[in-house]
């Protein structure tokens, strides 16, 4: 019954998808709009850029479609309609690139990212003697909020990070699965857990909660958010161009605004 409910979900999730769509070639030219998935962690950040493309190219629409990579991924599998898809990791964009569902040489890293770890703003007791990971140990850190690393990215880097310090183990036993960053993020500052890990830049958007920790680059793989465009894309060129007005000057300024960095290999510079 779970694995039919799971089903059912991305069938949901894919005639939203294919929906939305339908609605937006009715409101626009249909060669100039965009279908373009993201990772949750560039919600933000992409909601400010996108008045500022359009403001340049105004014939064009952007509908975008956030979720956690992994589920992005399973989407686009699935037939669901994506022009460009930014994932918050590598694996999910090479497991697409294994199925041959991304436009040849369009895939390029745009972003990097942090790992951190956070617990609520202004708070005492067990909270002043968490500040670094290896404290999530203590008997008093009941609940630690992670992303489920089988579909969540930053998952994924927190058990990498778990690994580095040896403390997997005892955390995991602790630990409360989320389904994207957003929900590790709420749980935190909502103070339904003790502690959380999620990007650096979700934990700078919240004033509810305090950053008491930054992971260490060798402790987990490369934090990076490679774009490309799908193969199937009807509007590669308008695509293409959308691509490169994230890599101008001003869409970098927003990037570093939210505490986003520029990768040093296989830039789309």
């Amino acid at each position: 019954m779970g694995i039919k409910y799971k089903q059912f979900l991305q069938f949901l999730s894919i005639s939203f998808l294919s929906l939305l769509l339908i609605i937006g070639c009715n409101s626009t030219n249909s060669s100039n709009q965009l279908i373009i998935s993201a990772a949750t962690s560039l919600k933000d950040v992409m909601e400010e850029i996108k008045p500022e493309y359009l403001q340049k190219y105004p014939d064009t629409e952007i509908i975008y479609n956030f979720a956690s990579s992994g589920s992005l991924q399973r989407q686009i599998e699935q037939g669901a309609p994506v022009d460009i898809f930014i994932s918050a990791a590598t694996k999910q964009i090479d497991l697409l690139e294994k199925q041959n569902l991304l436009l040849t040489e369009t895939r390029c890293n745009l972003l990097k990212n942090q790992m951190v770890l956070i617990i609520p703003e202004n708070k005492e007791g067990i909270f002043q003697k968490i500040d670094n990971f290896d404290d999530l140990t203590i008997p008093e850190v009941e609940k630690v909020a992670l992303g489920q690393p089988e579909s969540v990215p930053a998952g994924g880097y927190a058990q990498e990070i778990l690994n580095h310090f040896n403390i997997a183990s005892e955390i995991n036993s602790k630990a409360v699965f989320a389904k994207d960053v957003r929900q590790v993020l709420n749980y935190v500052f909502t103070e339904n857990v003790d502690a959380g890990m999620v990007y650096h830049t979700d934990a700078l958007v919240s004033d509810n909660v305090k950053i008491v920790a930054i992971a260490p680059d060798n402790s987990h793989s490369p934090l990076l958010y490679p774009i490309a465009i799908m193969k199937d894309s009807k509007r590669p060129e308008v695509a293409s161009q959308f691509i490169e007005f994230l890599n101008t000057p001003e869409s970098k300024k927003v990037f570093e605004k939210y505490g986003f960095n520029q990768p040093e290999v296989d830039s789309c510079l």
